[in-house]
């Protein structure tokens, strides 16, 4: 069986926190991994090889923007979400143009929509909802 898989890379440990207990609560089968900066991120990404990024933008040894477009470049198959606590139309574009899939900002979106974020990625990718992939599904452009 293979299992979805998910990394959130947030250097604030408390949201991180949040996000993964919010993600394990409500996907009990998804495997989840954290990084709180930009080297143990590529490690984990490297290792895990994960169908879903939490990347947040401000990292202490890196911009989530520039590690964002390596593991796009790398592995243009994971869907990358954006973190951030600015809700700034340049974030925005430079999110779009290194091939960032969606992008949140912290303090405005419920945990309720990133459920509903994430579900919609799980089904997109042709994952069950106890977890699963089965057969050929494509991603929705």
């Amino acid at each position: 069986m293979n299992l979805f898989k998910t990394l959130i890379v947030e250097d604030n440990t408390l949201f991180r926190q949040l996000l993964t207990d919010t993600l394990s609560t409500q996907f009990p089968y998804m495997v989840i991994e954290e990084a709180a900066d930009g080297r143990e991120a590529l490690e984990k990404v490297d290792a895990l090889l994960p169908d879903l990024v939490f990347m947040d933008i401000k990292l202490p040894d890196e911009n989530g923007l520039e590690l964002t477009n390596r593991v796009k470049t790398k592995y243009p198959q994971i869907i990358v979400v954006m973190l951030t606590n600015y809700d700034l139309p340049e974030y925005r574009e430079a999110a779009r143009q290194i091939g960032a899939n969606y992008f949140i900002i912290k303090g405005s979106t419920t945990n309720e929509e990133i459920v509903t974020l994430t579900d919609s990625i799980l089904s997109d990718l042709g994952f069950n909802l106890n977890g699963s992939k089965e057969g050929n599904h494509y991603r929705k452009i």
